[in-house]
């Protein structure tokens, strides 16, 4: 087919798709290094996963192409760690052949949603090893490792130190019975797993746990903090940090950890499955024997380690501050991780790092009222979007419109259905088969001659002054939009203009009327929206591009560079594709099918038999006492649970008192660990006597 397209400097987008070259920084140019936070490998990704990071570090990608910035976005699987560990643990195979299972799935999930990384790729390689070693020996050498012996877990069955997430037990503070290493599902507290009472061993529950000193590696954060806080102050302005990633405003720092001080860091752990703590030349080597480094350590590394397995050019994006601005994308969860832990990391280093310029973080997506959840089959996993025969445009279209940026959103059905039928079809795809169908229908797929110059139209034109300045405004609005990186208003921009073209059909009365009557302004609105349509599939395809390529397929046209003012490129003689539809139709009772196919099953009522232990639920509603965190008991209560009680509640205003003193740090935790020590003995009274009555 014949193409009659303007080809000046500038016009069309000549950066490579994503994984087409390997792009190279060069000086003096834009030069955009993207990270989305890297999925743990020991579970399937949802909806929810999909937005936080992926989807929008992936549309933010593609739309630094689409201004022909020089490119490049990484990410992979994060395979070390406890949670790893665990989940191979229960499911009976070593952690390799795990994360094996759970990368394909991510790859084929990430393939489906077109998402366009330059390289995917997974934390375990020698790149990522000698990076993690290399960091820890500098961090080292430059004064900012120390070491700290502690009290952990030990299971003398298994011979070996217990993470947190190998470790179920009482709760000290609600007497959930099945509270984890970590975290108490039944009051929602963070744990230590040496606080548990009567602990068990996940891997055998007849197994004896014992606390027993061990002694690990830490990385001195109080002493890297005010080159932290000097970099924070001077970067969150800079790069524009998105609001729920501030942790400081005006030059104050909000975060509430660095004001109440940064402390030392674990940077070592006692597993098995991670990158091996590396010799030092010192008296401790023999105590690191064994261990490895902390997945919260070696997992940011994963984004430079995963660069330097796809490139030997990586330390021209990582070490190249000057030139390389890097952008991050991930949940709201992990903004400490990003914006202090890893760059705190990468000063203590000592090399001239490439830090963040930009971090992008979402909320939460729930769903259709509640939570996703893999084990109640609840929401939408993996590549289980594809069964809903729905594009992976509409997909993405739909889950960016309603991306969580300021506050938790919720996914919905009806709303996806809505979405598809009046935004997509009605408005959006309306426009382009309108314009498309008719240019192939009265005239033959030949676009008319419209007298118009190839380059930018006028803003003063006789005719259509209005059109072309609403259309001019509002591409300065999604530029804008994009380049500080709110992607969910650079999309609610790309319909408005769409909308602005149907109602510029409308107006202009295009019909073979006006064809017949005034051929040569036919011609002319023909022109005007054929070309609008041509910026259309630039803007649009950061968020849909199999779309975009479908528009540039019936365009018969390549692909255009974002525009700064709408143009004349696409001029008369050239000759279009055959237009289609770009979207179907959704049937409303398709809501009732899919709701039904990934509701999940309903929740089980709370257990009535007494003997049964208490759920999640019921441990909630038995937790009281907000004031001095002592358990109180339906029914009357024994005289030694009565005098155990009161000696805790006395001991918690001895710990309030001693916290309002300001009193040292020292002094407090001894107190606390009196009143720990206390309301553990109120729990086990509470079960011995219930133990008893029983019989």
């Amino acid at each position: 087919m014949k193409q009659n397209i303007r080809t000046a400097d500038g016009l069309l987008r000549t950066v490579p798709n994503p994984g087409e070259v390997k792009p190279e920084p060069m000086t003096g140019e834009e030069n955009i290094l993207i990270t989305s936070a890297l999925p743990y490998c020991n579970n399937v990704p949802h909806l929810g996963n999909l937005i936080g990071s992926i989807l929008s570090a992936d549309v933010f990608s593609r739309y630094s192409r689409s201004r022909n910035r020089r490119t490049l976005y990484i990410c992979g699987t994060d395979e070390y760690g406890t949670a790893t560990e665990t989940q191979a643990l229960k499911e009976g195979i070593p952690p390799q052949e795990l994360c094996d299972k759970y990368n394909k799935l991510h790859r084929e999930t990430y393939e489906w949603f077109d998402i366009g990384f330059d390289h995917f790729g997974r934390t375990p390689t020698a790149e990522h090893t000698e990076i993690c070693q290399s960091m820890y020996r500098n961090l080292d050498k430059n004064g900012f490792l120390e070491k700290q012996s502690k009290e952990q877990t030990f299971c003398e069955g298994c011979n070996k130190f217990l993470a947190d997430r190998y470790v179920e037990g009482i709760c000290p503070n609600c007497g959930f019975n099945d509270a984890r290493g970590d975290q108490c599902d039944g009051c929602a507290r963070t744990l230590d797993a040496i606080d548990l009472i009567q602990p068990r061993c996940l891997v055998n529950k007849d197994h004896k746990v014992v606390p027993k000193t061990t002694s690990h590696m830490y990385v001195s954060l109080d002493k890297l903090q005010p080159r932290a806080e000097e970099w924070i102050k001077k970067s969150y302005g800079k790069g524009k940090w998105s609001q729920n990633a501030t942790i400081s405003t005006e030059g104050q720092i909000t975060d509430a950890r660095m004001k109440a001080g940064l402390r030392p860091s674990p940077v070592t752990r006692d597993l098995t499955w991670g990158v091996p703590v590396p010799p030092l030349g010192r008296d401790d080597d023999a105590e690191m024997k064994g261990k490895v480094l902390y997945v919260w350590f070696d997992a940011p590394i994963g984004y430079p380690s995963i660069t330097a397995t796809y490139t030997d050019k990586w330390k021209e994006w990582w070490f190249n501050p000057e030139n390389v601005k890097l952008y991050q994308f991930m949940g709201k969860d992990n903004v400490y991780f990003h914006t202090i832990y890893f760059p705190s990391i990468q000063i203590g280093d000592g090399r001239d790092w490439t830090l963040l310029h930009h971090i992008s973080t979402t909320e939460y997506l729930n769903y259709e009222g509640g939570k996703f959840s893999k084990s109640k089959n609840r929401g939408v996993f993996g590549p289980a979007a594809r069964d809903t025969k729905l594009s992976s445009s509409v997909w993405r279209y739909y889950l960016i419109s309603v991306r969580p940026e300021s506050s938790d959103s919720m996914f919905s059905w009806a709303d996806l259905i809505a979405a598809n039928n009046n935004t997509l079809l009605n408005n959006f795809g309306n426009f382009v088969n309108r314009a498309l169908k008719f240019v192939s229908s009265q005239y033959n797929g030949v676009i008319p001659d419209s007298g118009d110059a190839p380059g930018p139209l006028s803003p003063n034109d006789e005719n259509d002054s209005d059109f072309i300045q609403d259309v001019n405004n509002l591409l300065k609005e999604y530029i804008d939009a994009m380049d500080a990186v709110k992607l969910r208003l650079g999309l609610q921009t790309v319909m408005l203009i769409s909308i602005r073209g149907n109602a510029y059909l409308q107006s202009s009365g295009l019909n073979k009327a006006l064809m017949e009557q005034n051929p040569q302004r036919c011609a002319q609105v023909i022109s005007r929206a054929i070309n609008l349509i041509y910026t259309l599939s630039a803007l649009v395809y950061p968020f849909m591009p199999a779309t975009a390529d479908a528009i540039l397929e019936q365009l018969n046209a390549p692909a255009r560079a974002v525009p700064e003012s709408l143009c004349a490129d696409i001029l008369g003689g050239h000759e279009i594709g055959k237009p289609e539809h770009l979207f179907k139709k959704i049937e409303d009772k398709m809501e009732t099918e899919w709701k039904a196919r990934f509701g999940g099953a309903p929740e089980a009522p709370a257990p009535t038999d007494p003997e049964i232990a208490p759920s999640k639920r019921k441990a909630k509603k038995e937790k009281v006492a907000v004031a001095d965190n002592v358990l109180e008991d339906e029914g009357p209560k024994s005289e030694e649970v009565i005098a155990l009680e009161a000696k805790a509640t006395e001991q918690g205003n001895v710990v309030r008192g001693l916290k309002e003193a300001k009193e040292t740090k020292a002094k407090i935790d001894e107190a606390v660990a009196e009143l720990k020590r206390l309301k553990s003995e109120v729990i086990l009274q509470k079960q011995k006597e219930k133990a008893a009555a029983a019989v």
